[in-house]
């Protein structure tokens, strides 16, 4: 029976106005850290708990849809007018993930002392522009149109712009403005699209353009489809559109590239899933994103090789797994769609995850080279920190990465056709590599003696760390110099756990995310919910008949 209550619709509205409204109150309050912090830990914690409610509604009972402000008029040819906010299963998965990691890596950051850079300014803008960007990851999720879709990614771009030149370095300013340019060809790609659909289907509400567009010519629809495809793709960080992150996210402090890099990318994954499977069904592009998953993945994994920085070793494996989602949104069948929500939620646990750690090592040894790193092993703690995510990213078994990859090559072989048994091929290829990568990170960070470091200023010195401006000074010139504070240990630790809750109950979740696959692929629940209200015969067994 599905619930008739009416504190569902400000269910929904929570994750995105909590923030946002903290936000406010935290601008308000700059001038008072402690405030600052309380409201933006309990702000994202209520976000998390109406999340975590809306993962059990949603998994008993469907999909659950609300115009905004309670307006549901219709306009010229009954085309749905307002803001409509739909929660699925797919939706409210992502909503807890990130949500998880949002909490844990601010509560990281508070612990590292990140706030504007220096002392003189009285107003703290990090936790503020941090809540608007955690209501912009939100809202993606959420949106029921392409419109607003839209106006959660220039929410994101705005807050993630802001954090990623904190400080206003000259290395943090160019990368910026890297990563600005980007985004707003994508914006622009973005608007064409919604310009595009609307002249196509008279709507922008994506249940009743997925009616409509049933009418359009191939064409016609495919053209559009590319077109929202290369501005998602740029979001995705889908390879040939992703020469740009590597450079951009390791500039940043560690939790802003964290963050970055467990969600940004992944909201447009979210988007490629949502649009492929209800705008878009029937595979007329599979093929263009098999070959684009399957590069996504090579050059990605190949370009870490060559890294030494790890930052931007990590960043590189990061598009490399990109892929890996592209692949199971490729394949298109059940259980490859399956994968793909799976991999995507590991993928974020476990990649943020790894660029915390890379905090911590910075924290500890005063840099992310590994020409200049050793001798990490002295500390078993950041040892184990490090190697529980390097074997879960790459997929040693019984870890969730594994289960993940499994899953997608199942999928694959039973599509059969050439490009499918490629995208194996590939994928095997970039998991063994991935698995080099992270040795290699192992050898030279974690095993090998300090004095065996060939960078001669950091072999024959004692220890040093890494301060704001990103100089070294040696250990006796600060106190706190290879100290891991308690606040950014716990998140990290956090992290792992979640990880490995993961891999726990694998079964149960996979399984979940097989009835996400399944709403997501049928459509009719989605279409059905936010066009004419909540079904009854979708409340049992997950929706399914």
């Amino acid at each position: 029976m599905t619930p008739q209550t009416s504190w569902i619709p400000v269910l929904i509205v929570l994750p995105t106005m909590v923030p946002l409204l903290a936000a406010a109150v935290t601008l308000l309050a700059g001038r008072s850290p402690t405030i600052q912090r309380a409201v933006s830990v309990s702000a994202i914690g209520v976000a998390l708990i109406a999340s975590g409610l809306m993962l059990y509604l949603t998994s008993a009972h469907g999909t659950f849809a609300v115009n905004v402000g309670g307006w549901d008029g219709r306009g010229i040819a009954g085309t749905p007018l307002g803001i409509t906010l739909v929660v699925d299963r797919l939706a409210a998965l992502m909503l807890v993930i990130s949500l998880t990691v949002l909490l844990c890596v601010v509560v990281y950051a508070i612990g590292q002392g990140i706030r504007d850079g220096t002392t003189e300014q009285p107003v703290s803008i990090f936790l503020p522009t941090y809540l608007i960007l955690t209501a912009g990851v939100c809202n993606s999720f959420l949106a029921g149109d392409l419109f607003n879709l839209y106006v959660s990614f220039e929410v994101l771009l705005a807050a993630s712009f802001v954090l990623l030149t904190l400080g206003a370095s000259a290395e943090r300013v160019r990368a910026g403005a890297s990563y600005i340019m980007v985004s707003m060809v994508s914006s622009l790609i973005f608007l064409a699209g919604i310009a595009f659909a609307y002249a196509t289907t008279g709507t922008l509400n994506l249940a009743e353009m997925a009616v409509r567009l049933d009418d359009v010519p191939d064409g016609t629809r495919n053209a559009l489809y590319a077109v929202l495809l290369v501005a998602f793709g740029i979001k995705a960080a889908v390879f040939p559109l992703s020469t740009w992150l590597p450079d951009s996210y390791p500039t940043a402090p560690a939790p802003v590239t964290a963050v970055f890099a467990g969600l940004l990318t992944k909201v447009g994954v979210y988007a490629l899933i949502r649009t492929h499977t209800l705008l878009f069904p029937g595979g007329s592009m599979d093929n263009v994103l098999m070959i684009a998953g399957l590069l996504t993945m090579l050059v990605g994994i190949f370009g870490a090789i060559a890294q030494s920085d790890i930052k931007r070793l990590l960043s590189f494996t990061l598009v490399s797994h990109i892929g890996y989602m592209v692949f199971g949104i490729a394949v298109g069948s059940e259980l490859s769609t399956s994968a793909a929500i799976f991999y995507v939620a590991h993928h974020i646990l476990v990649q943020t995850t790894l660029f915390l750690v890379v905090g911590l090592i910075e924290r500890q040894a005063g840099s992310a080279s590994l020409r200049r790193l050793g001798g990490l092993i002295a500390s078993p703690l950041l040892a184990g920190l490090f190697m529980i995510p390097a074997l879960n990213l790459g997929g040693i078994p019984p870890f969730s990465g594994f289960i993940g990859k499994v899953a997608l090559l199942e999928a694959g072989a039973q599509d059969g056709s050439v490009l499918a048994w490629v995208l194996v091929a590939g994928s095997v290829v970039t998991s063994l590599l991935t698995l080099y990568v992270m040795a290699r990170i192992w050898t030279k960070a974690f095993w090998r003696a300090r004095a065996d470091a060939p960078d001669g200023a950091m072999a024959s010195s004692t220890a040093s760390a890494l301060i704001e401006e990103g100089t070294d000074v040696l250990l006796e010139e600060r106190e706190d110099v290879g100290r891991m504070p308690v606040a950014m240990v716990l998140p990290t630790m956090a992290m792992v756990a979640a990880g490995l809750a993961l891999t726990l109950w694998g079964g149960p979740i996979f399984h979940f995310t097989d009835d996400a696959a399944h709403g997501v692929l049928d459509r009719s629940e989605y279409i059905s919910t936010v066009l004419h209200g909540p079904d009854p015969a979708h409340a049992t067994d997950g929706g399914r008949p």
